[in-house]
Order: structure tokens, then C-alpha cells, then sequence
């Protein structure tokens, strides 16, 4: 029979992480030129590279720009989660370009398949997706590649970006049963070592000073001492207050390690004393039953 701290075991979590890339002068111009449906490569003597670079992988420096036609050959594709992704081989060109490959019906996409750009509707003048990916080739016609006629765009400088990461955190036996118990219960848990009788709160398979294993598990009271806080005062990404607030270390009564957890009900100002070290505090618990220390709203002076 499988328990509901083995059901537990995996957590959905996501990682976003907010920055600014910095395409650099030809990845801008070439993304800037794609809201214009038009495909830019850059000369290393008798290759032409597409998306264009300042430097070949052999270190050639560009000669400049040309324009290529946008139609081109499947050499390779692979099906994912978000589509199908391909290498194309631009007419003119002997890079590799990977991208999207749409608009096939299954089983029709063969390598070698000839293809030809499709355009988004509503370009953003930033972005790789300005050229959504490449499709049939159907009545598309080719060129050789050519001088850019008129004026080519400004280089991007900057573009905000947000990568993120869906993945699945292994709880383990040990947080398993800790969040188990704080979800189902109510129960804040810690196992008392087999050699040295500490509890360790959160728990964990050996002792963290004599390192023998642990064994009997422990239920806790919600209420403990603060063995040290902070206000904090700086923003960043992630948090789930708005500065300012006050973290604090809690060794819980009956345990021998800390618990990192917010006091709340408390001005910051009045943190310094109130919360100082040896301050007593009880946990609030909040309405959620996420099965993670979250589900304590914050801990309180009494």
C-alpha cells in the first residue's frame, strides 16, 4: 500500500528567472531585420553563415551582411514537447539553422523536405519567433544570395527575458513525512538520533554532529525560541512578502537544530527587541494545505 508521504515524495516547482540578454551587434540587426521578412547572413569569404555572426567558428570576421532567400532544406528534425524542431540548411548557406518546423501533417515531414519561412502576423521586432519557423515550401521562390537593398535595421541591444524551469523536487522519505505530517496534521516532525538522542528538525537520515543514523520519530510543538533574526530590507525575485519583514532561526521546543521561518505580526522596527534572541514564538498556521512550510502563515511573539 503506498502512504500518502510516498505520494508526497515529488513536488511540482518552477524556477523563473527574470535577466537581460544582450544579443550583440549582428544577432541584433538579424532579429530586427526578421519583423521586416527578410533573412540576414553574415560573409566569411566564400561561406555564408545564417544566423549571421561577427566571427566564423573558424574565426573568419564577417564581411558584412547579405540577404539570403528564406526557403531551405531539412537535414534533421527531432519531435518535442513544444513541436518539432529541425535543422535547415538555407539555399546559399552551409550552416546549420535550428528552428521550428511547422505546418506538416505526421508522418509527412521526410529529411531532405524543402521548406520556406512563415512569417508571424504580428511581429514583436524582437524576437526569433518574428520568423515563427519554417513550412512547406509549396509556390515559395529562392534567390542567390545579395547585397540588402536600402537601409538595414538597428541592432537590438537589449531584450528582457524570463527563462523558466518546470521540474519535479524529490521530497525523500524524510522531508516526505515532515510535509505529511504539517499537511494531514498539523504535525511539525523531527527524528531523534540513535547515538547522540538530538531531534533534527527539518529531518534527515543521519545526525549532523556524530553522524550516526536517526531512528525514532518525534512530533513537535509549534512553539519554539528565536536563536537569531533578521529584517530583511532588499526586494528580489521570488519572495512571498514584500520587504520589509523579519526572518528569524526558531530552534522549536524539544528540537536541537534550527527552522528558518518569517515572525510576523510584528513592526520590523520593533524586531530588534521583540524578536531579539531568546524571544518565545508560536506558529500561525494559514488555510492552505500545500504540504510544505508554507502552510505556517509565519510564527508570532507570545
Amino acid at each position: 500500500m503506498t502512504t500518502i508521504a510516498e505520494e508526497m515524495r515529488a513536488m511540482p516547482a518552477q524556477i523563473r528567472m527574470p535577466y537581460t540578454l544582450t544579443p550583440g551587434t549582428a544577432t541584433g540587426i538579424f532579429l530586427a531585420e526578421l519583423s521586416k521578412q527578410r533573412l540576414l547572413g553574415s560573409r566569411h569569404g566564400e561561406r555564408i553563415i545564417v544566423p549571421p555572426t561577427e566571427f566564423s567558428s573558424t574565426g573568419e570576421p564577417s564581411e558584412g551582411f547579405v540577404e539570403v532567400a528564406p526557403v531551405g532544406t531539412v537535414r534533421s528534425f527531432t519531435e518535442t514537447a513544444i513541436g518539432v524542431i529541425g535543422i535547415v540548411v538555407i539555399d546559399g548557406t552551409e550552416s546549420p539553422f535550428v528552428h521550428r518546423i511547422v505546418g506538416f501533417a505526421p508522418g509527412e515531414l521526410q529529411v531532405g523536405a524543402r521548406v520556406a519561412a512563415v512569417w508571424a502576423d504580428e511581429p514583436t521586432g524582437t524576437s526569433v519567433l518574428d520568423l515563427v519557423g519554417f513550412g512547406p515550401e509549396g509556390d515559395a521562390s529562392g534567390f542567390a544570395p545579395r547585397e540588402p537593398e536600402g537601409e538595414l535595421s538597428e541592432t537590438i541591444e537589449k531584450i528582457d527575458y524570463t527563462m523558466t524551469l518546470d521540474y519535479q523536487h524529490a521530497y525523500g522519505h524524510y522531508y516526505g513525512t515532515l510535509f505529511d505530517g504539517v499537511k494531514n496534521g498539523r504535525r511539525i516532525r523531527g527524528v531523534k538520533c540513535t547515538e547522540c538522542a538530538r531531534v533534527l528538525v527539518p529531518p534527515r537520515g543521519r545526525c549532523d554532529v556524530c553522524f550516526a543514523p536517526t531512528g525514532q520519530w518525534v512530533d513537535l510543538p509549534a512553539t519554539g525560541t528565536v536563536q537569531a533574526s533578521s529584517v530583511v530590507h532588499i526586494e528580489f525575485i521570488g519572495q512571498r512578502v514584500k520587504p520589509p519583514y523579519v526572518y528569524a532561526e526558531i530552534i522549536l521546543d524539544g528540537a536541537s537544530t534550527r527552522l528558518i521561518h518569517m515572525i510576523g505580526a510584528l513592526d520590523p522596527e520593533d524586531a530588534k527587541t521583540a524578536a531579539a534572541p531568546g524571544a518565545r514564538v508560536q506558529a500561525v498556521w494559514s488555510d492552505r494545505h500545500t504540504g510544505s512550510l508554507a502552510d505556517i502563515e509565519h510564527f508570532e511573539v507570545i
